[in-house]
């Protein structure tokens, strides 16, 4: 609470905290043996400085996956819809992803750039692109 000022994503908060909470929890189910015994706890005094860098790299993982997450649930449900099959794993061809959407193999790369474009114009996400931004406005 005392860094509130500090977030760089504040849409990136509610991950961030769901993150900390899972790993707080974890860290109170399944002590490491003999840590708490010695009286030790770590936290951010006592972490070593070459975790740090690790830990601001996850944060920050942590904030655009929330971005991301928040700017695409915006989406008008055929981008999300069309942006979820784009993804499946294995790939589907465009002609099985025209059979399973109901769209013509020729609009599926325009709808595609289309809710592409949407993404990357959604506030956090245009941050996360450009984040001088907002000091050259």
């Amino acid at each position: 609470m005392r860094q509130l000022d500090r977030i760089r994503e504040p849409t990136a908060l509610p991950g961030w905290l769901a993150t900390t909470t899972r790993r707080e929890c974890a860290r109170v189910l399944h002590p490491v043996p003999g840590l708490h015994d010695a009286g030790y706890l770590r936290d951010s005094a006592t972490v070593p400085d070459d975790c740090a860098e690790p830990v601001d790299q996850e944060l920050s993982v942590a904030e655009r996956h929330a971005a991301l997450c928040e700017a695409f649930l915006r989406l008008p449900p055929c981008c999300r819809r069309l942006i979820a099959v784009l993804i499946e794993d294995p790939p589907l061809s465009y002609a099985e992803i025209s059979a399973r959407l109901g769209i013509s193999v020729g609009s599926i790369g325009p709808t595609r750039r289309r809710c592409l474009d949407k993404l990357r114009h959604y506030p956090a996400i245009a941050a996360l692109i450009n984040p001088d931004a907002d000091a050259t406005a």
